[in-house]
């Protein structure tokens, strides 16, 4: 096989190897110190795993479960090294709970299990008597439990590398690379097949999107990889030659872009609201000409549009802003960033503008797990960018709009189906279109728009359609505000259910010197938090139709989170779960 084509997944780090190798292609953080590994290093670091697994006695087609709370350099090596085997790699996301881990163990068949640290392993624990797991290795150095670097002892020999070639050979691009259980927001998880061929051709499809600067290229990652939207970016980042620098957490984002300067970094929407918020919330801080300033700033890069459409006088106006004010925002995350990639939800407009406007550009994107994952995405040059849409559909993926304005997608990305599961796959196929459940329309110049989830879109009794993510967006541009789910289906007008921003609204309640109580509780029954939210909502409802108009709500005395089960793993909303828990709050708004 000509060794620079890519068409297996473990074909990726010997395809850099060959055009780019890098002495700093996966670099984790230990104790304090970024510790790098070379491409070299890279493969033969899964070789021996390669070796250790087929010593271990396994076969093509067996499973082996991944579980790691944070991305890091050994979950790659092991992707790689199991891949190579002929078997699959089965990511399971670190936090749903050990019941879900039992259901996803057992419903994939894994037998060996591979986990980052102790919080994981006690999950896995609780549940490993029920499930056919033989072993569990764990990357962190923990008590009792065998550690993943056995495996390199056991695959120090090499004398069964020619076993490992030839196992390596006989992996076809059709041939099944790993199974994705979607976090759904509603019911059990599903099992996404996925051939090697669904996610190389979505990589290489994907990658004349990527910004690349001259020179080393450094990325920092942090959404979680046993997801397809990053996993696909870490194969896309090693096939450019890019050094991936893998974040200790989402909470260290700031600090580790500090320490690295990332040039490139994916993020989800609820991420950069909560940047922003941050930011806004320094600026509130600021007194006389500084806070004039930033504001001013601020109010200028609403209006920004790409490409320099606005003008010379407002160009010459940003070239001031950002010299003064977002300069700084830009030092805030490394200084070098300059363009995040998004995905999983809808990005506010406005943020789009903003972040745009301080020269670091958020290139939103389109796709679902069942597409390997992405169907379009938005790129600065040749004009592949419009705020408001997710840019352009990639090359050999082919997107149809329905009578009904669902988005039907057709391409080598398209699943291979359900995992044992052949009813719902036929569920979700027409012929070679896969039914994405989101209704999006395309433009004259070619660039997609989602309008909405299908699911998620309802009509009052009144018979009028309300499509919540859209009022959502908006709302939540407010700072009063840190969730909002829009409800009322069936019912005689919209509503919503708020988690009010508690951090924010406590400094408020001091800034103001209310007589008002700061525990969560008290904050979210207080009424002066209720009229002052009352009239960010008034502010918001102003931009909407009068059907469609938030007529009463609620505020949540808890923090909405993906532990108390709120949010899926990528922080979107599970609106059944958040319905029924605050069920007597929604019996309030509609029968008083």
């Amino acid at each position: 096989m000509n060794m620079t084509e890519v068409t297996r997944l473990f074909d990726f780090p010997y395809y850099q190897l060959q055009h780019k190798p890098n002495a700093k292609a996966l670099v984790t953080k230990y104790n304090g110190e970024w510790e790098a590994i070379s491409t070299q290093e890279y493969i033969d670091k899964s070789n021996a795993v390669s070796r250790a697994l087929l010593r271990l006695g396994i076969q093509k087609d067996d499973k082996i479960a991944v579980i790691s709370t944070t991305n890091r350099t050994e979950w790659n090596i092991m992707d790689i090294g199991i891949l190579q085997t002929g078997a699959q790699n089965i990511p399971i996301y670190p936090t749903i709970s050990a019941e879900d881990y039992e259901y996803v163990l057992n419903h994939s068949e894994s037998i060996y299990c591979f986990v980052s640290d102790a919080d994981v392993l006690e999950k896995v624990r609780k549940v490993q008597a029920n499930t056919k797991i033989k072993e569990v290795y764990s990357f962190n150095h923990i008590e009792g439990c065998k550690h993943y670097s056995e495996l390199f002892e056991l695959g120090k020999d090499n004398s069964n590398q020619p076993e490992v070639e030839a196992r390596k050979d006989a992996v076809k691009p059709e041939d099944l690379a790993t199974i994705i259980y979607t976090s759904g927001t509603t019911g059990t998880p599903k099992g996404v097949m996925l051939s090697h061929h669904n996610i190389t051709s979505n990589a290489l499809d994907s990658s004349p999107r990527v910004p690349l600067v001259e020179g080393e290229n450094r990325v920092l990652s942090f959404l979680p990889i046993c997801h397809v939207f990053e996993r696909v970016l870490i194969y896309v980042y090693q096939y450019a030659g890019m050094s991936i620098y893998f974040a200790e957490g989402i909470d260290k984002i700031g600090d580790n872009a500090k320490e690295i300067k990332p040039h490139l970094m994916s993020v989800v929407p609820r991420l950069l609201e909560k940047v922003f918020d941050k930011i806004m919330h320094k600026g509130d801080e600021l007194t006389g000409i500084k806070k004039g300033l930033f504001f001013w700033a601020v109010r200028l890069a609403e209006q920004w549009e790409p490409y320099g459409a606005n003008g010379a006088w407002y160009e010459l106006k940003l070239k001031i802003a950002n010299k003064l004010i977002f300069s700084k925002w830009r030092d805030a995350l490394g200084g070098e960033l300059s363009t995040m990639v998004s995905g999983s939800a809808a990005l506010q407009p406005r943020l789009a503008r903003i972040f745009g406007a301080a020269e670091m550009k958020v290139m939103e994107g389109y796709g679902l797990t069942e597409t390997s994952p992405v169907v379009a995405v938005g790129m600065y040059n040749n004009n592949h960018y419009r705020v408001g849409t997710v840019g352009k559909t990639i090359d050999n993926v082919h997107v149809k709009i329905a009578d009904d304005g669902e988005l039907l997608i057709k391409g080598p990305n398209v699943m291979m189906g359900y995992y044992k599961d052949p009813v719902k796959t036929a569920e979700v196929m027409t012929g070679d279109y896969f039914h994405t459940g989101d209704k999006g329309e395309i433009d004259a110049d070619g660039f997609l728009k989602i309008t909405g989830r299908k699911k998620e879109m309802f009509k009052t009794s009144g018979g009028k359609y309300v499509i919540p993510p859209l009022l959502e967006n908006d709302m939540k541009q407010s700072m009063f505000i840190e969730q909002i789910m829009v409800v009322g289906e069936g019912e005689k007008m919209p509503a919503a259910l708020i988690q009010p921003n508690f951090d924010f609204i406590r400094d408020w309640i001091d800034l103001k010197k209310h007589n008002v109580g700061k525990s969560d509780d008290e904050i979210s029954k207080s009424q002066i938090v209720i009229d002052r939210i009352q009239l960010e909502i008034d502010k918001y409802n102003k931009h909407f139709g009068k059907w469609e108009q938030i007529k009463r709500f609620e505020l949540t005395p808890d923090v909405w989170s993906i532990d108390a089960g709120h949010l899926t793993p990528t922080l979107k909303m599970k609106r059944a779960i958040i319905l029924k828990k605050y069920n007597t709050l929604y019996e309030k708004i509609y029968r008083p």
